[in-house]
């Protein structure tokens, strides 16, 4: 047979490195640790990519798949580490990048009827090997807040709105996704839900009323609660108020890193 030629593996002139080449938005089942039921299967949209030497001209993108369909059937937080390992070999590179987006889906009984209901969270997983590894684990969690100011100025009721509040970690031990849900959800003005039934919205509505919280305060809660666990070396918060009566979104972002040793 006539050899093919490898024209991304030929030499380029320019002299200039590229931080980040690879492909993006495959869709990919993986398997994610469920505390309830030990393994829950999903899809991700998965992104994959490596630094690019200066004297190479391109990176092999078909080899990007073939290592994902190494582990068919078997990419998890895991062996996430592992994945980034054959890539950095497999395409020649001194940095592999690994990011996973999927739904996650946790059963939730109604407050007061225990209807039950399923939510789903849209999380994701960031690898990063280079010399060493890095992993952030990241969920966002919808909530439900109330206005201090409205209910405090107001004669009749106060405006609530839906809330998204987005949390990143990196951690030293195992942290579950439910563990970081509930957590988000206890430092809100009342938890939001897929299934409610007269009496559980009577009293998710109540709640609320009686948990004001501005989107510093959402904030500052979520704060001391990731303080509480030392797992948890680094993190970072986000929420937005999807204002219900003005037409722009209210924000905050906080970021924290653990210190270790010294005094104080």
């Amino acid at each position: 047979m006539t050899k093919i030629p490898d024209m991304q593996k030929s030499a380029d002139s320019r002299r200039i490195a590229i931080d980040k080449v690879g492909v993006k938005d495959i869709r990919y089942p993986i398997v994610v640790l469920d505390r309830a039921r030990k393994e829950q299967h999903t899809v991700a949209r998965v992104n994959m990519d490596v630094d690019l030497p200066h004297h190479f001209k391109g990176t092999h993108m078909s080899r990007f798949i073939e290592v994902l369909n190494l582990y068919h059937g078997e990419v998890s937080i895991e062996n996430i580490e592992v994945i980034l390992a054959e890539m950095k070999q497999r395409l020649e590179a001194s940095c592999a990048y690994l990011e996973l987006e999927f739904p996650y889906v946790i059963e939730k009984l109604a407050p007061v009827s225990k209807a039950r209901g399923l939510m789903e969270y849209q999380c994701r997983m960031t690898g990063i090997l280079g010399d060493d590894f890095d992993f952030v684990l990241e969920v966002s969690v919808p909530v439900t807040s109330l206005c201090p100011c409205s209910r405090e100025i107001s004669e009749r009721g106060a405006h609530n709105q839906r809330s998204l509040v987005n949390v990143q970690v990196r951690y030293t031990e195992h942290v579950w996704l439910e563990e970081l849900v509930e957590l988000v959800e206890a430092c809100a003005s009342a938890p939001v839900y897929s299934l409610l039934k007269r009496e559980d919205e009577k009293a998710v509505t109540e709640q609320a009323y009686d948990n004001p919280m501005f989107v510093e305060d959402m904030v500052r809660a979520v704060t001391e609660k990731l303080k509480e666990q030392p797992r948890i070396s680094w993190f970072r918060i986000e929420c937005e108020n999807f204002e219900s009566i003005h037409n722009h979104s209210a924000y905050a972002q906080l970021e924290h890193t653990r210190q270790t040793g010294g005094c104080g």
